[in-house]
């Protein structure tokens, strides 16, 4: 048997011993399970840094399903202009954020906040709705996310979000500064601990829990909004009181935090690895439906499924039974088990226990 890093594990691994939650409370995944998507996203909403598999994994074949046009869709899109003006700005914005954040780390007085939110802002803008901005993020990020390339998701997400909770124009810069600035303390984290291939120790995970506090204590002297601040300080506590640094519980936690918290969670759930394409966001949403709720701010994370799931409506899915279908209708009391028109068939995902959706495609 061998330890591998959580974000190293692939599909197909087995595991080798029982998984449990850093408290013991609760038991997550059983010894000898094979290891698919959901059972990855399951083992990072959880933040288990790694675990022990066998030595053999079990091979998974994943069918090789092209559209009408011999492209997938997913693929089609990286070759429209709309992708490449997309794809351009982002890696502007993330070059512009990342000499404009060691400023503002070694306090340059060239640290200019609306010079550093501008490009931000013209991602937002260009007639593009929320739908266009999530595609574009699922397809953008073919490589391990860096903090700064992570942070600008982000700021988009909430900003998203925010509308979607109507939040006036204040509040929405608000929360996109505080999406913007709250990984700003893992700068501050030495690399050999952020990048180490194996097991952390318990005095390294110590120091990773640190970059909450680091990034306010860099914040704290700058001319920002008090609630980026908490952000930074806050994005990692949980209403249920199971978070860090401070442990606090839902209404002692900033709304901004508690929004950032989601944003965040779902950016790491659906980002690209080496080894494989963005997880499925459905995977991710049944995350938060099953197993969030107590631990996000229950408006805020309802808001935040019920609008999600519905830039997918219509969009084509593959079943993790191989089944190819569309999204035609979504059940309200099952946000990640909609209806699937295959065929003449329909089939009704929360009516199938073991069926849901892997891929959209």
């Amino acid at each position: 048997m061998k330890r591998v890093v959580t974000r190293k594990l692939t599909p197909g691994m087995v595991l080798a011993n029982d998984v449990y939650t850093y408290d013991s409370y609760i038991k997550l995944l059983d010894k000898g399970m094979v290891l698919e998507d959901k059972d990855i996203a399951r083992l990072a909403f959880y933040s288990i840094i790694d675990v022990l598999v066998e030595d053999d994994p079990v091979e998974v074949v994943e069918p090789n399903i092209p559209t009408a046009s011999g492209l997938s869709y997913s693929e089609r899109l990286k070759e429209s202009k709309e992708f490449k003006e997309f794809r351009a700005d982002f890696e502007e914005c993330a070059s512009r954020f990342e000499h404009a954040i060691n400023d503002l780390i070694n306090n340059d007085s060239n640290f200019n906040l609306d010079n550093m939110m501008s490009p931000i802002y013209g991602l937002l803008k260009k007639g593009r709705t929320a739908t266009n901005i999530f595609d574009m993020l699922h397809n953008l990020r073919m490589y391990d996310d860096a903090t700064y390339t992570h942070c600008i998701n982000v700021a988009l997400i909430t900003n998203i979000l925010g509308q979607w909770l109507k939040w006036d124009d204040e509040e929405l810069e608000i929360a996109t500064q505080a999406g913007l600035f709250h990984d700003i303390g893992k700068l501050m984290i030495p690399d050999t601990i952020i990048t180490k291939p194996g097991k952390l120790t318990s005095d390294e995970y110590s120091i990773v829990q640190t970059h909450p506090q680091r990034g306010y204590e860099i914040l704290r002297p700058i001319n920002i909004s008090t609630h980026v601040k908490n952000a930074a300080l806050m994005h990692h506590e949980r209403c249920d009181g199971t978070g860090y640094p401070l442990k606090i519980k839902g209404p002692q936690i900033d709304r901004f935090a508690k929004a950032v918290a989601i944003a965040d969670v779902y950016d790491a759930m659906t980002s690209a690895r080496h080894y494989r394409g963005p997880m499925c966001p459905f995977i991710a949403i049944s995350m938060f439906e099953d197993e969030g709720l107590h631990k996000y701010d229950a408006e805020i994370i309802m808001v935040f499924l019920q609008n999600i799931v519905n830039t997918y409506l219509l969009n084509t899915v593959r079943l993790n039974t191989g089944e190819i279908g569309e999204i035609i209708f979504i059940n309200k009391t099952h946000l990640s088990r909609p209806t699937i028109k295959v065929g003449e068939d329909y089939i009704d995902l929360s009516k199938c226990p073991g069926v849901y959706i892997q891929e959209i495609i």
